[in-house]
């Protein structure tokens, strides 16, 4: 043998572009260049789910945080698809659904509601100080007066 290993030749034909980059989203975390618009729309409510649960995130629990990361991956691609539908206005083709809807659309839409379910629909509202601790340090302790 005289050392030289044969070169492997892989020179296949570039796959198919994606045409709403909501899988691309989803597996690479990267929106396409026609759809860095949802960027700022998914940091907007990624911070407001951060809102509602807690005031930051050092306030939450990892399993919240990674629920609010789902849910915007989630989010990121239903929204590329629903912008490539708007785009292309049409939702069937023939008489079947468009195919971006068809397959997964239902099931991510169905994911993002429940991950949302889990964290909670309503907001959280601080709890204020207690009516009657509020008075004793507004007004001080009163003692209390015993009708003989």
């Amino acid at each position: 043998m005289t050392g030289k290993k044969a070169k492997l030749s892989t020179k296949l034909p570039p796959g198919r572009k994606p045409t709403h980059g909501g899988f691309a989203y989803l597996t690479q975390g990267k929106l396409p260049e026609h759809r860095k618009y949802i960027e700022s729309y998914l940091t907007a409510c990624r911070e407001g789910l951060v809102r509602d649960l807690g005031e930051t995130e050092e306030g939450l629990s990892t399993a919240q945080i990674i629920l609010i990361d789902r849910a915007i991956g989630i989010l990121g691609t239903l929204r590329c698809i629903e912008e490539h539908i708007k785009d292309k206005a049409s939702v069937m083709q023939g008489n079947d659904l468009a195919p971006s809807l068809r397959h997964s659309y239902l099931g991510y839409n169905n994911t993002l509601r429940l991950t949302l379910n889990l964290l909670g629909i309503e907001k959280k509202v601080p709890e204020g100080p207690d009516l009657k601790e509020y008075i004793k340090s507004e007004y001080g302790e009163e003692e209390e007066k015993e009708d003989d």
